[in-house]
């Protein structure tokens, strides 16, 4: 496992939970594209999510789908809790989410309150407590 994360992925962190879901994405894309394995992909699937987000609140239901899926898909290959957050909580929030989207017509999702509709609750990434974080 990593060890300490670099204060930029906690900036990217409080920007995905705060809903500047572009934002998230640019912080953890810089991370990104310097980090090794296995950061390299953790990086890659928060990122991808927060991008499915964004989608999301621009009416792009198909974009949103995928993204989620695929980030979905990437944080899978990690255990409950890396590097500092609860893994395991934010796939459930996600793959909540993706059932949710994925039963709505995409005529209603123009509609839809993103993150203010109890039908789409938005994930939110959890710090989980660790001496290190």
């Amino acid at each position: 496992m990593n060890e300490e994360m670099p204060d930029e992925f906690w900036q990217g962190v409080e920007q995905f939970n705060t809903g500047e879901y572009y934002a998230c994405h640019d912080t953890l894309e810089a991370l990104w594209i310097e980090a090794t394995e296995p950061d390299k992909t953790f990086y890659q699937g928060i990122l991808q999510i927060a991008v499915a987000f964004y989608h999301l609140g621009n009416k792009n239901l198909r974009g949103a789908v995928i993204l989620l899926g695929e980030g979905s898909n990437r944080l899978r290959r990690y255990p409950s809790e890396y590097g500092g957050i609860d893994v395991d909580e934010l796939l459930i929030q996600s793959a909540a989410l993706l059932k949710a989207l994925q039963l709505t017509e995409p005529e209603k999702i123009a509609a839809l309150n993103l993150g203010q509709d109890e039908g789409l609750p938005l994930p939110r990434i959890i710090r989980v407590n660790n001496e290190n974080t």
